[in-house]
């Protein structure tokens, strides 16, 4: 990984700081994009202590021209995107009739049409280039459906199907696509206001065990590549 420019959309926290972290120590130069940058920059700066190289830019994923903007300057300032990690996401897992409306819109504005963006607009530049990888994060709720998750199940599910459809529409251009279906990861995004579930958390996946199996997918050997990976927790995590 020297040398190699890796792109973590939602790195200020859970999985994609983890995966700032693995990748650093590799000797890969890491870009932790974020809505959130004062978090970003608390996670850039323990690996810049550490050896590493890490800078941060902020993007909001929902927005074409900050999408737009974060990929250029990336590109202009460092290089060419090797591995784009798509590690950002929104919940709200409730019975739907709790569900508000405002909250179902946001999900799905961050979770499908900002994976739509955020993917469009770098594989565009890999595309080119005629080479990238790009990890996406479906869960396992992209794959098998969850009670209470109806419209979580449902923006995961469109991930899933996207990139799919990018992994044929893609099999000459060089660029690569993995699809994460990861069951419960210990991350903030269970604190959520718009998550109603009792979870054990310690008996859920670590984000340093998903960051090593995001980066055993980016490391496969040029000419191959891991299209689906599932990970579970041993023991169920739901109380």
């Amino acid at each position: 990984m020297k040398d190699k420019i890796i792109l973590i959309v939602g790195g200020s926290g859970g999985i994609g700081s983890a995966c700032g972290r693995v990748f650093a120590k590799a000797g890969a130069t890491v870009v932790l994009a974020a809505r959130n940058q004062q978090k970003a920059e608390e996670v850039a700066k323990e690996i810049n202590d550490e050896g590493g190289e890490a800078y941060v830019i902020g993007v909001d994923v929902t927005d074409l021209a900050s999408v737009s903007k974060m990929a250029r300057e990336v590109i202009d300032d460092l290089g060419p995107i090797d591995v784009l990690v798509n590690a950002f996401g929104t919940a709200v897992i409730q019975p739907l009739l709790d569900i508000k409306p405002e909250d179902a819109k946001e999900m799905l504005d961050v979770n499908v049409y900002g994976t739509f963006l955020v993917t469009q607009t770098v594989v565009r530049y890999m595309a080119t280039e005629k080479k990238g990888r790009v990890i996406m994060f479906p869960g396992s709720v992209g794959k098998y459906p969850m009670k209470n998750s109806s419209v979580y199940s449902a923006s995961k599910f469109a991930v899933t199907g996207f990139t799919k459809s990018l992994v044929e529409e893609h099999k000459r251009s060089g660029v690569t696509f993995t699809l994460m279906h990861l069951g419960g990861v210990d991350t903030p995004m269970w604190d959520s206001d718009t998550v109603n579930m009792r979870v054990q958390k310690k008996k859920m996946l670590s984000t340093e065990e998903v960051a090593k199996s995001v980066y055993y997918a980016a490391n496969q050997p040029e000419g191959s590549v891991l299209n689906e990976i599932t990970i579970q927790p041993e023991s169920h995590q739901m109380v």
